[in-house]
């Protein structure tokens, strides 16, 4: 759901936009740290905040990290 403002903020037209692995934070809601596929080679770490249900909103895009390899450790940042 985050997709196309990824592609944007990144200035990325992503070919493969795959989820790896994530990881969770509870906070006022659910912070979701996502490795995710954007190319054959190439990955970015997603920072996605989803709120409690009831605020009623989607994910949002909170910040990014690009230049990941598979490899790459998901850390919080």
């Amino acid at each position: 759901q985050v997709k196309s403002e990824f592609s944007r903020r990144a200035d990325m037209n992503c070919v493969v936009f795959t989820a790896i692995v994530y990881r969770t934070q509870v906070v006022a809601g659910t912070m979701y740290f996502i490795k995710v596929q954007v190319s054959d080679a190439e990955y970015a770490h997603l920072k996605v905040f989803q709120s409690l249900p009831y605020e009623n909103q989607g994910p949002s895009l909170v910040s990014f990290q690009t230049g990941k390899t598979r490899d790459d450790p998901l850390i919080y940042f």
